[in-house]
């Protein structure tokens, strides 16, 4: 198991960093420098080009194919293995999101680039060259060196193996072809394995304001062996233009170093983003609050997995006992192309103090299941009629058993603590109800445990008694 280290809340700066440039200020676990430079450590130094590839039409829905190029940058201190049809070569997942009406979103998802050869270029860095560059089936990447990876050579759909053979928390996964990979489904020859992205979610017309944005990871068993994969995710933003094929055209510099989640705090101001040291890996949250103008407020949360392979399979938040939630929903990405993994929604409840969703089985049931996986955004949201307060929400684990607690915003108490009715005034009413929930509270939500020690007792009698009026 690695060792991992709970970060606190950060609220995210977002600094661009250039092509080229290595790193910028960071807060710790935002991203945008190494956590250490021991060992390799390969990171995504730029996203430098795009191509599409046309859409198909997908149980009625027009689906649109795109791939971002990427280059590769060793910023560690020992050469990366970049070995062809063996274990010891880095994998490479692409996703693209949206930001649009205080959201961010995971809208499109792709397979993994089997990384073939490295050449031995200079973006990030001078170059030590590894001696064996591309032509070799031991080709490796040296020390401070870059390889280009183009649009083209990222959308080779022969290139392209599923998400399920890898353990991300690791890096290890099988030899290229030492497992059977699913065929292309029929009737999607030109977007099968590519990252695909649903026409409506890109049309100019339907999504006017939005912000786009790709990302890309590297995943390779040295760089995670050394624990330097928490740096791998870089992202860039794009635009869309207009037209059946929806073209793409990436702007600005790539954020090294970081997923895209962090900035969603550059468009939403208020956005607060926290990352957790689960069993096995990292997760980054989000939350943006908005105040609806009727005396609710929406709560958006996104959690996003960077490289655990045990999973999440829930998410929950505190919610006050005089709090009204509405209009809860969920929001997952579509795998596709053969993966594996089932689509079911998440299950909201609202019980025992908490809005809570859950995977509907657990990995016994299905190892299948629709867990949030690495690489992978999703979304949890609802309306309260509570302003926000600094809070904890908590994450599960999915195949393995565990509970991680992310320092994000939830929903107030907008009463006083021994005002139990919530009708403004402490009285009688109150006092009943406590005096109703006197003795050990078992675990369960308890209000009237205004000294939160687990037990309602004479100490909450004294705190109600001393708040009356």
């Amino acid at each position: 198991m690695k060792a991992r280290i709970l970060m606190g809340t950060l609220t995210a700066a977002g600094v661009a960093l250039g092509l080229g440039q290595m790193t910028a200020t960071a807060l710790p676990g935002e991203g945008g420098v190494a956590e250490t430079l021991a060992g390799p450590n390969v990171i995504v130094g730029a996203i430098p080009d795009v191509s599409s590839y046309g859409s198909n039409t997908v149980n009625g829905v027009q689906v649109n194919a795109y791939a971002f190029g990427t280059t590769s940058c060793n910023i560690g201190s020992v050469n990366l293995r970049w070995w062809q049809n063996t274990p010891f070569h880095p994998v490479i997942p692409q996703n693209a999101y949206r930001i649009k009406n205080g959201r961010l979103e995971q809208i499109g998802i792709g397979w993994m680039k089997h990384g073939f050869c490295a050449l031995q270029q200079s973006l990030c860095a001078t170059c030590q060259p590894g001696g064996i560059g591309c032509g070799s089936a031991t080709s490796e990447l040296g020390v401070g060196c870059s390889d280009p990876y183009s649009s083209g050579l990222n959308g080779s759909q022969s290139g392209l193996g599923p998400r399920y053979e890898v353990n991300a928390s690791t890096g290890v996964f099988p030899a290229t072809g030492s497992t059977a990979w699913p065929a292309i489904p029929t009737g999607q020859g030109t977007i099968g394995r590519r990252c695909q992205i649903k026409a409506s979610d890109l049309d100019p017309a339907q999504n006017a304001g939005a912000v786009y944005l790709a990302e890309a990871t590297y995943v390779h068993p040295d760089d995670a062996a050394s624990g330097n994969d928490n740096d791998n995710a870089s992202y860039r933003l794009f635009t869309v233009g207009t037209g059946a094929t929806l073209p793409i055209t990436l702007t600005g510099s790539t954020f090294q170093q970081k997923p895209a989640i962090y900035h969603w705090a550059n468009v939403n101001t208020g956005v607060v983003i926290a990352a957790l040291e689960a069993q096995d890996g990292r997760f980054v949250a989000g939350v943006n609050v908005t105040s609806n103008g009727n005396g609710t407020w929406r709560y958006e949360y996104a959690v996003y997995n960077l490289n655990s392979d045990s999973s999440a399979a829930g998410f929950s938040v505190p919610v006050p006992a005089n709090v009204t939630i509405t209009n809860a929903g969920f929001k997952d990405v579509a795998y596709h192309s053969g993966e594996p993994y089932d689509g079911t929604d998440w299950a909201f409840t609202l019980a025992d103090g908490r809005a809570s969703w859950q995977c509907t089985q657990t990995a016994a049931q299905n190892p299948n299941a629709n867990a949030l996986r690495f690489a992978t955004l999703y979304n949890f949201w609802f309306d309260a009629s509570a302003a926000p307060v600094a809070g904890v929400a908590a994450l599960t684990g999915f195949k393995s058993p565990w509970t991680g607690n992310l320092a994000l915003r939830v929903p107030s108490n907008p009463c006083r603590p021994a005002d139990l009715n919530c009708s403004g005034s402490v009285d009688g009413f109150d006092l009943g109800m406590l005096l109703g929930a006197w003795g050990p509270c078992g675990g369960a939500p308890c209000p009237a445990d205004l000294d939160a020690n687990g037990v309602v007792n004479g100490a909450d009698l004294g705190f109600l008694m001393g708040d009356w009026g």
